[in-house]
């Protein structure tokens, strides 16, 4: 069998490359070091995956609600005002929700996001936004009530009780605190404080009307 010069030097460098030390440098794999390296110290560090997956909730946690607190500073002056009128006609709804830009403003889940809380607002007649919006008279007048109402109870009681009615009471009048009529488990401010962590932008609740027919 006869072979070229250029198949004998071909043979005689590939057994010269097996003679000579293997430098990961000079490979694909020059990367392996630190990586063995790193997955090492990683082990060593963590040793329980039940641990690792609390300290990996725990971060993403950290990191949502530092992204909430810091859109929530910028102001929302774009958005869009949607209606919802229920089945019938006989209740329509308005709302204007905001956001930061115009960007985020045609976003199809932000589009989502304000009809689900203009139907929301259909079926569930809130007064008032937010809590922070109940007038001191009105809550002033709740709490009368619901000290008449447990006037036979201890005394050492009564402040809890009229504190846990003033929550239900604002989870009856207040949007935000409302159980969300999809998911009641959710409250309308966790569904919008999700929605703030997919689009990183602030997002608010300007306004809305609520018109029944004949009313």
């Amino acid at each position: 069998m006869l072979f070229s010069r250029r198949s004998l030097n071909s043979v005689t460098n590939s057994s010269e490359s097996l003679k000579r030390p293997f430098r990961a440098s000079e490979s694909k794999y020059r990367f392996l070091p630190a990586f063995i390296k790193y997955k090492s110290k990683t082990e060593t560090k963590i040793t329980n995956t039940t641990v690792a997956t609390e300290e990996i909730k725990k971060k993403m946690s950290a990191f949502i609600i530092v992204s909430m607190d810091t859109s929530v500073a910028r102001s929302a002056k774009e958005g869009i005002v949607v209606s919802y009128i229920h089945a019938g006609g006989k209740v329509g709804v308005l709302l204007e929700l905001n956001c930061e830009t115009d960007f985020v403003a045609r976003n199809a889940g932000f589009v989502a996001l304000a009809n689900e809380i203009a139907l929301h607002i259909a079926a569930a007649a809130p007064i008032y936004i937010a809590r922070e919006e109940v007038p001191v008279d009105v809550l002033d007048n709740e709490k009368q009530i619901y000290a008449e109402q447990i006037k036979d109870k201890p005394d050492k009681i009564k402040d809890g009780i009229i504190v846990g009615k003033l929550e239900k009471f604002y989870e009856l009048v207040c949007l935000l605190d409302q159980p969300y009529v999809r998911e009641p488990e959710k409250k309308i401010k966790d569904l919008i404080a999700e929605k703030v962590g997919v689009l990183g932008e602030n997002i608010q609740v300007r306004r809305f009307a609520r018109f029944v027919l004949g009313a």
